[in-house]
């Protein structure tokens, strides 16, 4: 029997994913708070210190991807 996946998990696989198509399905159905908050975090990931380079690469793409996104 396999565990149900948390939504959570889900969301951010595909956020950091670095694919355009995905991390727009992710990001879509995200109010504008949620959206928000991701748009920050992905910031961090991006300008803190203590991220894992890969995470660092994933967030960078995500951002990019979203740019147009974001104020939708």
């Amino acid at each position: 029997m396999s565990e149900a996946r948390d939504p959570l998990e889900i969301l951010w696989d595909a956020i950091l994913s670095r694919e355009p198509k995905q991390i727009r399905a992710a990001f879509v159905p995200l109010n504008a708070d949620e959206r928000k908050q991701l748009i920050t975090h992905l910031k961090r990931m991006v300008g803190e210190e203590g991220w894992h380079p890969e995470q660092r690469k994933s967030a960078r793409v995500a951002l990019d991807t979203l740019k147009n996104e974001e104020h939708s």
